[in-house]
């Protein structure tokens, strides 16, 4: 009796509770939408202030440039596959990029993954330490790493595939660390008990298990860095970004060559977006045949 007494005000305390809580949540996310709107309308203000012309004053010349290279290499469409051979060796080396620093990249970010992962980090005092380190490389953009890169070294493909492998390990890195989190444990404290090195019980009781997701997001990471190594190219760090700077920066009678890479860059992304894919889809889910 006593508790189906107390029981009604009880329920009621805790509604109004609730109540208070989203409320409370409601009006915390309306001030952050006005100081987001803030912050984007003085940003917006601000850089238009410094611009040498007015954003909506030339919005109406936004699509005046593709039309220009698209009605040139329209034009000139008979040079299109001269223009293809010709750059070829260039798209081969953005890829060459993008592969070499994705291998990299994803070779330390399996290390820094399995350090910082609880339950099988070697040093469980130092996770903080790793996952801090691969905060600040996903942190920093391949682009200014390779502008500071390429102040040192000088302009080419080396810049480019030290800075993209660089921010590489860090978004891998959490990619990996966070499927290790999800291996199954038995197997490496089997392996402890017959007295496994930790290198032993991660190579034999973790990596098999995690291998087929490692490997799919490796193959999308790839595909993220062919176009990063393309966009570092207009920095000077060779490829097909290079030779399409230059191509830009001529102007009219170089935009049917402009067209044919634009072609080529697209063309290339659609092809390893497809098998990536396709591989991708295999690796998590299996072969259809294996499935019957």
């Amino acid at each position: 009796m006593t508790e189906a007494a107390v029981s009604p005000p009880r329920i009621t305390m805790i509604q109004d509770a609730y109540m208070a809580q989203t409320q409370k949540k409601r009006r915390y996310g309306f001030l952050t939408l006005v100081i987001f709107i803030f912050v984007m309308v003085a940003g917006f203000n601000t850089a238009a202030s410094r611009n040498g012309g007015s954003f909506w004053g030339g919005i109406d010349n936004f699509f005046d440039y593709p039309a220009e290279v698209v009605s040139e290499a329209v034009e000139k469409s008979s040079e299109l596959p001269a223009h293809f051979v010709t750059y070829f060796p260039a798209l081969v080396e953005t890829v060459n990029i993008a592969a070499v620093s994705t291998l990299i990249g994803a070779l330390l970010a399996i290390v820094l993954s399995l350090l910082s992962t609880r339950g099988l980090a070697r040093f469980p005092r130092m996770i903080p330490v790793f996952r801090r380190a691969m905060d600040i490389m996903r942190a920093v953009p391949e682009i200014v790493i390779a502008l500071v890169l390429i102040f040192i070294l000088g302009g080419g493909p080396v810049p480019a595939m030290i800075a993209i492998a660089f921010h590489t390990a860090g978004a891998l890195g959490k990619l990996f660390s966070e499927v290790n989190e999800n291996a199954d444990l038995k197997p490496v404290d089997g392996l402890a008990s017959v007295g496994a090195t930790w290198s032993q019980k991660m190579l034999l009781g973790v990596v098999p298990q995690v291998a087929p997701n490692w490997l799919s997001y490796a193959l999308l990471r790839f595909e993220i860095n062919i176009r990063a190594s393309a966009i570092l190219g207009f920095v000077g760090a060779g490829g097909l970004g290079y030779e399409l700077k230059n191509a830009i920066s001529w102007g009219q009678g170089r935009f049917d060559e402009a067209g044919a890479m634009f072609i080529l860059l697209f063309l290339t992304i659609m092809f390893f977006d497809q098998i990536s894919s396709y591989y991708r889809d295999r690796l998590v889910h299996g072969s259809g045949e294996g499935a019957h």
